[in-house]
């Protein structure tokens, strides 16, 4: 070959190398799927060095794929209805009974009581002692709240004269601290009514089992004088209860009685059993919610009373295996508890004393005999463990009026707090 054809083959070659720089530096024309305007665009990505031929480029205006169209759910018809009903009617409450909302200030009386937890907790009760509970979850609509500060209710004309009513014996009436002398006696033999009888003005009462009778200031002396002249007569109780007006007082005088409730398999050592012991608390336990009217010439008292007594324990044999095939003998006790319930509300003459007899029931202390094997029964008419309960409440005024001396403190009772629904 000669020198001017090598040459010419080395001008075609670099022709050859320049046209295919050109192509790879041609840049690939590409574009990606639109984001949502809150999202930020990737960022570039530069081109492979292998990039695609000219013939095998993306189109310059490619079409994204069709979005998914998702729909939201349905609202169902009556979530629809039950949506423009709130709309339409907005707060409004109804009122077809002529209903309307009512204030009232508490403040003069819980301002006495700042010692007291939740003192305006005695307005509700008694509100709901005098119109029940049924007002206030029947036909028409109404409600009833209370704060330290304030009373609101909602409800009918008739209703609020009733709840203003209870409202003004606590406002307007007595804030200082009231006196009531409680006195709680037990007769064996109930026959002390033939001599105190015509001393006594019977008082209808609706717990079967019950009665009671007002008597004067001077007759409720000389019922007490004949009380106490008898042998049978025991004075289990006698204090003076000092109490703010409408506010709940609780008395408690209780022990325990312990029994064999069961038996089983002790960890070592003989016997071979050990027992399992229950208690069970008897005694009285009582609570007193007096209310004055505006003028303190009635008194208006909840009682509610609550005596229980294990009459004996009943023993029960019980033979239980032992490794060697013979029989363990031990006993287990079943108590026999009689118990009286007492849940009623009186209304009396302040200047009068309230006389409740509960019948002859469970007697609230058991007498300790100091002859066991001395059975009187038959001569004296009387029953172990068996009395009648009377129980004398007098209203004497403001106990700034009356007292000289510290007032004795009750026991109060600590059981486990029952839930609101019984109260009433």
């Amino acid at each position: 070959m000669t020198p001017r054809a090598i040459r010419r083959g080395i001008v075609a070659m670099a022709v050859a190398c320049a046209g295919m720089s050109a192509i790879d530096a041609s840049p690939v024309s590409a574009q990606a799927l639109g984001l949502p305007g809150n999202m930020a665009a990737p960022p570039a990505v530069a081109a492979a060095p292998n990039s695609l031929p000219a013939n095998n480029a993306l189109p310059a205006n490619p079409s994204p794929p069709a979005a998914r169209n998702v729909q939201a759910p349905e609202t169902p018809p009556s979530m629809q209805r039950a949506a423009m009903q709130s709309g339409s009617q907005g707060s409004s409450l109804p009122n077809d009974a002529g209903q309307r909302k009512r204030d009232w200030d508490l403040r003069p009386y819980t301002g006495y009581l700042r010692n007291h937890d939740r003192p305006e907790q005695a307005v509700i009760d008694w509100i709901l002692r005098e119109t029940g509970t049924d007002a206030w979850f029947t036909s028409p609509l109404g409600f009833l709240n209370a704060s330290r500060d304030k009373l609101s209710v909602y409800h009918t004309d008739e209703m609020h004269e009733v709840v203003a009513g209870i409202v003004d014996r606590f406002v307007a009436g007595e804030k200082d601290p009231q006196l009531l002398s409680l006195k709680v006696m037990t007769v064996g033999n109930p026959n002390w009514r033939s001599r105190a009888h015509l001393l006594m003005q019977h008082v209808a009462v609706d717990s079967p089992g019950v009665q009671a009778w007002l008597l004067s200031k001077e007759n409720a002396a000389l019922v007490m004088n004949i009380l106490r002249q008898r042998t049978d007569t025991r004075q289990v109780q006698s204090l003076d209860l000092v109490t703010y007006n409408g506010q709940t007082q609780k008395l408690a005088s209780t022990r325990g009685r312990n029994y064999v409730r069961n038996v089983k398999p002790a960890s070592t050592g003989w016997p071979p059993y050990e027992p399992e012991t229950g208690e069970i608390q008897e005694g009285y336990r009582l609570e007193i919610s007096p209310l004055l009217t505006v003028d303190r010439t009635a008194l208006d008292c909840v009682i509610k009373a609550e005596i229980d007594q294990v009459d004996k324990l009943k023993p029960v044999e019980l033979d239980l295996p032992l490794p060697d095939g013979t029989a363990y003998r031990t006993k287990i006790d079943v108590p026999q508890v009689v118990s009286w319930r007492l849940h009623e509300r009186f209304r009396w003459p302040s200047d009068m004393v309230l006389l409740l007899s509960c019948g002859v029931i469970a007697s609230p202390e058991r007498p300790q005999a100091a002859v066991p094997l001395l059975n009187l029964e038959m001569i004296t008419g009387t029953t172990a463990g068996r009395a009648d309960a009377l129980m004398f409440i007098e209203y004497r005024g403001r106990a700034s009026d009356n007292l000289t001396t510290t007032p004795l403190v009750p026991q109060i009772s600590q059981g486990v707090v029952a839930p609101n629904r019984g109260r009433y």
